[in-house]
């Protein structure tokens, strides 16, 4: 290869690329999931991103619930209410306590229980306080879950070596 030239070179690959015999090799999994030996429906499959993203409102509106209960922020008034910024903060540091300690103890927050999905590594197991911290910081960037794989895998999950499954 090193004594050819641009030109030679792609008529080479051109070659090979139109032989009869040349076969593409396609790895794409006929379902979500199934290169990590889950099944396509049922139990144990690949949980759906709306789902997902169902599970996370639900999450997010009951510890907002709670939050303003607490700090006595009239949700509907809006920015007006003095108790406002605080109930935002209050609101984030919940969540994310939430989401970090439920995932990790049992990979099931109150928002995918009601959803019927679960947390679960790519092996079975649970997520683990470490791995379910780093999910949970990278869910806050908002866009690593928003870009999945083939497997419906947000990138949150890929780091994580998470996956998100129906109960």
């Amino acid at each position: 290869m090193a004594g050819k030239t641009p030109d030679r070179q792609r008529a080479s690959a051109a070659r090979v690329a139109t032989a009869p015999d040349a076969v593409a090799v396609d790895n794409t999994p006929d379902y979500p999931g199934k290169r990590f030996g889950l099944p396509k429906d049922g139990p144990m499959s690949v949980a759906p991103l709306g789902r997902r993203l169902a599970a996370l409102v639900v999450d997010w509106v009951l510890v907002e619930l709670i939050v303003a209960a607490v700090t006595r922020h009239s949700i509907f008034s809006g920015t007006q209410d003095a108790h406002y910024f605080s109930t935002m903060y209050w609101t984030l540091l919940v969540f994310g306590l939430e989401v970090w300690l439920l995932t990790a103890i049992s990979g099931i927050t109150v928002g995918k229980r009601l959803l019927g999905i679960r947390v679960i590594r790519t092996n079975g197991s649970r997520p683990g306080f470490g791995w379910a911290l780093l999910r949970t910081v990278l869910l806050f960037f908002v866009v690593p879950p928003l870009l999945s794989d083939r497997d419906l895998r947000g990138l949150h999950d890929r780091a994580t070596d998470t996956i998100v499954v129906r109960m």
